[in-house]
């Protein structure tokens, strides 16, 4: 009976996701997981508001997104960190700071909830969609507002994918390094970094994705934080409860952050063989795709839309900042 329910708005949101693919042949500059999420969008907010896509949608936005960011574990090695070098490893952990400090200073001038804040400071610093799955859970953070910032980091960073690669060039000439920094260092998804990249060439493309998974692999860390933080506000607005109600989801660690570890340290010591990674980075995109299709299903564009100056400001400073202290800190660190 329980996947009977479920299952309406889950093979919705795949169908969705296929079509998404398919269209990425055709367009591979905005790539299917933007597409999945503007299809969805359209169809969930006119012929697709079925109430019993409902439970399926949820489904898929919450447990394929988890299942996503635990599988990414089996993609990278903690080895991958030496090949960007020290001064690599100061860029992202200096532009990733910058980017969150940014963040939540700008949302809160603007007005926006601490959870907002948290989802986009660590959407646009570590990895877009998975990471504000990630962090959604340790904040308690609602689906409106998951859904909202999900949305918002995507389109600003196709924004960014498209405009990245120019200024690359434009900026940094010849270096592919200094290039790959720039698009890996500051791009959300993993799928945005590539195809970017790719723009310029495939050895911008290794550089750019190794800056990017060094992000990904710190993705534990902004979990740990950011929960850490919410304990403490809690605490401080509920002194004598903070125990009871502060404790959301029960987990400082949730399971598929805890998953997404142990498969990553796993492949550091043992090197997993080279197929178990590419099947689960193949199921962890296509997990990501069904789960952006299924959040655009279930974004309400009227609500979207009335917070739209206010969003689209915060998006646009966000990438702002973003694009800016990167531009500083790989001049300062990188070039040479």
């Amino acid at each position: 009976m329980k996947v009977k329910g479920i299952l309406p708005g889950l093979v919705t949101s795949l169908v969705i996701a296929i079509i998404s693919q398919g269209l990425a042949q055709f367009v591979p500059a905005l790539g299917a997981a933007t597409i999945a999420i503007l299809l969805g969008i359209i169809g969930g907010n006119t012929f697709l508001k079925q109430p019993q896509l409902g439970r399926g949608t949820k489904f898929a936005e919450s447990k394929l997104l988890e299942y996503s960011v635990m599988l990414l574990g089996a993609t990278m090695t903690v080895q991958t960190i030496g090949k960007i070098g020290g001064f690599g490893v100061l860029f992202i952990l200096c532009q990733m700071t910058i980017t969150i400090v940014g963040a939540l200073w700008l949302g809160r001038k603007l007005g926006f909830s601490q959870s907002v804040r948290m989802l986009m400071a660590g959407g646009n610093a570590v990895c877009g969609s998975s990471a504000i799955a990630s962090i959604a859970p340790v904040i308690d953070a609602d689906e409106d507002d998951k859904g909202t910032v999900i949305t918002l980091v995507n389109l600003m960073g196709t924004v960014l994918m498209l405009t990245l690669p120019v200024l690359g060039m434009a900026v940094f000439g010849g270096s592919v390094i200094l290039k790959g920094a720039l698009i890996g260092g500051t791009l959300q998804s993993v799928g945005q970094v590539v195809a970017a990249a790719s723009m310029v060439n495939q050895t911008t493309v290794q550089f750019a994705t190794i800056f990017k998974i060094m992000r990904i692999m710190m993705l534990v860390v902004v979990v740990l934080i950011f929960g850490r933080l919410h304990q403490r506000t809690i605490e401080n607005e509920l002194a004598e409860d903070a125990v009871v109600s502060g404790n959301g989801n029960g987990h400082w660690l949730p399971w598929y952050v805890a998953g997404f570890l142990i498969l990553c340290a796993l492949n550091s010591l043992i090197s997993l063989p080279a197929i178990i990674g590419a099947t689960a980075h193949t199921i962890s995109s296509w997990f990501e795709i069904i789960a952006l299709a299924a959040i655009g299903l279930r974004l309400n564009l009227v609500n979207f839309m009335k917070a739209g100056k206010r969003l689209a400001l915060y998006g646009l400073g966000v990438g702002t900042i973003q694009v800016v202290s990167a531009l500083i800190l790989i001049t300062l660190l990188l070039q040479h």
